[in-house]
C-alpha cells in the first residue's frame, strides 16, 4: 500500500517522467489523463486534479463542467503499455464547489456501498471475486448506417474454419461448439498469450491464480485472480481488462468481453463470488444449508428477489440478453443451490473451512461497470438481511432436466434490458437506501441506457429479418 508521501518521492527520483490518471465513466470503461510528473504533488492526493467532466458520457452539462479526479495511492504502477516511464493510478471523482465524492461517479458509489454495510452494523469489509470471460479474435469489422448493417468476427480457431484456405495449409485442430474447455495444444493457441498476460497483472500488482481456454470455441479464455476488498476487485478487474486487451494488441489480436459475440456456442459471463466479514470473521459461515449463515441466506433471498432490476447494472447491454436466454447454458433461473451450476445463485463446494464459505451470483457478465455491479449486488443483499427475506427452498436438481411444469414455478431472469429497465424503475428503494444510488443517478441510468442503446437497436433492421422477411 503506497503512500502519497511514497508516490511524491518516487517521482523525485527522476526515472519516472509521466503519471496517468485513469478513472471510470458511467457505462464502464476508463478514460485517463496524462500529467507531467512536477504537476502532482501531496494536494493532488487531497483536493484532486482539475478536468474538464463535459464529454464524459452520462456526466456534466457543459455549464457545471468542472471536476476534480483524486488520486488512489494504493493502486500506483508503473504502465507496462507507454513507451516513456510513466506512473498510472485509478482516481476517484470529486465535486470542486463542495468537495464531495461525485454522486455519478462509480467508484464513489462503490464506496458508499461499503460506508452503508459498516455503518449498518453488518460487517466491517465486502469481499469479491469476479470471474471474467472473454474472446480473442483474429480479425473483426461492423457497421451500422442507414442502408446497410452487419458483423464479422472470426478466430483462427474457430470451428468454422475447419475448411478454409490457409498458407502452408490448415493445421486444424479446431474447438468445436461447446468442446472448448481445457484442451491443450496445438488445439489450445493462446497458451504464451494468456500466460503473458496472467504475470504481466501479477507486476502490476493483481494476485493472480491461473489462466484457461473456456467452453466455446473462436477463442475463448478466462484468467483467474484471487478475491479482493469491494473496491480492490472493482480495480483488479479494470486492470485486468487493461492487460488483457493490450497484450492481444500486442499479438496482432483483439479481444471483446461482450457476452454474446458468437452465435450457437457459449456465451461469456462474469460470476461473482462474495461474502461479508466483521472482527476477522466470515458473517456468510454458519450452521444453515451448505454451511451458511442465516445472514447468508437473507442475502440470498435479497439478491433473488431484486435480480429482475438488478440485473439492470450487473448486466447492462442489450447483447447480456442474448447470453441470458432459457434452456442455454446461461443461468437465467432465479433459484440457489449447493454446488450447482444452472442456479443463478450457487454455493460453492468449499469444504469445512468457515472462511471459505461465499455465494456466487451466476448471471453478470462483464460489460457491466464492476463498481456499480458490485454496489449494487451488496444493496440487494443487505435489503434481504435487513427484511429477512426467505430465499425459498433450494433447487438441489438438474434445472435443465426439469419438465416444463416443474421449470414454470422457478421464476427467470428479465428478457431484455428494456424490460431490467423497467424492473429497476418500479424497484429501486434498495439501492437508494443508504445513499449509495440516488435517485438522480438511477433515472439517468435508465435514460441514458433507453436513449443511447435499446431505443437504437430497436428501430434499426437486423439482417435476419431479410432471411425472414423479404420475401413477405
Amino acid at each position: 500500500m503506497a503512500t502519497p508521501q511514497e508516490i511524491l518521492a518516487q517521482l523525485g527520483e527522476g526515472k519516472i517522467e509521466l503519471v496517468d490518471l485513469k478513472f471510470i465513466d458511467t457505462p464502464g470503461i476508463w478514460q485517463h489523463l496524462t500529467l507531467h510528473y512536477d504537476q502532482i504533488d501531496e494536494s493532488s492526493f487531497t483536493q484532486g486534479v482539475p478536468f474538464d467532466g463535459s464529454s464524459i458520457r452520462g456526466w456534466k452539462s457543459i455549464n457545471e463542467s468542472d471536476m476534480m479526479m483524486v488520486p488512489d495511492p494504493s493502486t500506483a504502477w508503473i504502465d507496462p503499455f507507454m513507451e516513456v516511464p510513466t506512473l498510472s493510478m485509478i482516481c476517484s471523482i470529486k465535486e470542486p464547489r463542495t468537495g464531495q465524492a461525485y454522486s455519478r461517479d462509480p467508484r464513489s458509489i462503490a464506496q458508499k456501498a461499503v460506508d452503508y454495510v459498516q455503518a449498518a452494523g453488518f460487517g466491517d469489509t465486502i469481499f469479491f471475486g469476479p470471474e471474467a470471460e472473454f474472446f480473442i479474435f483474429d480479425d473483426v469489422r461492423y457497421d451500422q448506417n442507414q442502408h446497410e448493417g452487419y458483423y464479422h468476427v472470426d478466430s483462427s480457431e474457430g470451428i468454422w474454419n475447419s475448411g478454409r484456405q490457409e498458407p502452408g495449409g490448415n493445421l486444424a485442430y479446431k474447438p468445436r461448439n461447446k468442446e472448448g474447455y481445457f484442451p491443450v495444444a496445438p488445439t489450445d493457441t493462446s497458451q504464451d498469450m494468456r500466460s503473458e498476460m496472467l504475470l504481466l497483472m501479477k507486476k502490476l500488482g493483481v494476485p493472480i491464480e491461473k489462466h484457461h481456454h473456456e467452453v466455446a470455441t473462436g477463442g475463448q479464455c478466462e484468467l483467474g485472480f484471487r478475491f479482493g476488498t469491494l473496491i480492490q476487485a472493482a480495480d483488479w478487474l479494470m486492470t485486468y481488462k487493461y492487460v488483457i486487451k493490450n497484450v492481444a494488441r500486442k499479438y496482432g489480436k483483439t479481444v471483446t468481453f461482450m457476452p454474446k459475440p458468437v452465435f450457437g456456442d457459449n456465451g461469456s459471463g462474469m460470476h461473482c463470488h462474495q461474502s461479508i466479514w466483521k472482527d476477522g470473521q466470515n458473517t456468510f459461515a454458519g450452521d444453515q444449508y451448505a454451511g451458511l449463515s442465516q445472514n447468508a441466506l437473507w442475502y440470498i433471498g435479497g439478491i433473488l428477489k431484486h435480480a429482475p432490476s438488478l440485473l439492470a447494472f450487473t448486466n447492462p447491454t442489450t447483447n447480456s440478453y442474448k447470453r441470458l436466454v432459457p434452456g442455454f447454458e446461461a443461468p437465467v433461473n432465479l433459484a440457489y443451490s449447493q454446488g450447482n451450476r444452472s442456479a443463478s445463485v450457487r454455493i460453492p463446494l468449499s469444504g469445512d473451512n468457515p472462511k471459505a464459505k461465499r455465494l456466487e451470483f451466476r448471471c453478470p457478465d462483464a460489460t457491466s461497470n464492476p463498481y456499480l455491479a458490485f454496489a449494487a449486488m451488496v444493496c440487494a443483499g443487505i435489503d434481504g438481511i435487513k427484511n429477512q427475506i426467505d430465499p425459498g427452498e433450494p433447487l438441489d436438481v438438474d434445472i435443465y432436466e426439469l419438465s416444463p411444469e416443474e421449470l414454470a414455478k422457478v421464476p427467470s431472469t428479465p428478457g431484455s434490458l428494456a424490460e431490467a429497465l423497467k424492473n429497476l424503475e418500479n424497484d429501486h428503494e434498495y439501492l437508494t437506501a443508504g445513499g449509495v444510488f440516488t435517485e438522480d443517478f438511477i433515472q439517468s441510468w435508465i435514460s441514458y441506457k433507453l436513449d443511447r442503446e435499446v431505443i437504437p437497436v430497436q428501430i434499426r433492421p437486423h439482417p435476419y429479418e431479410f432471411m425472414l422477411y423479404y420475401d413477405c
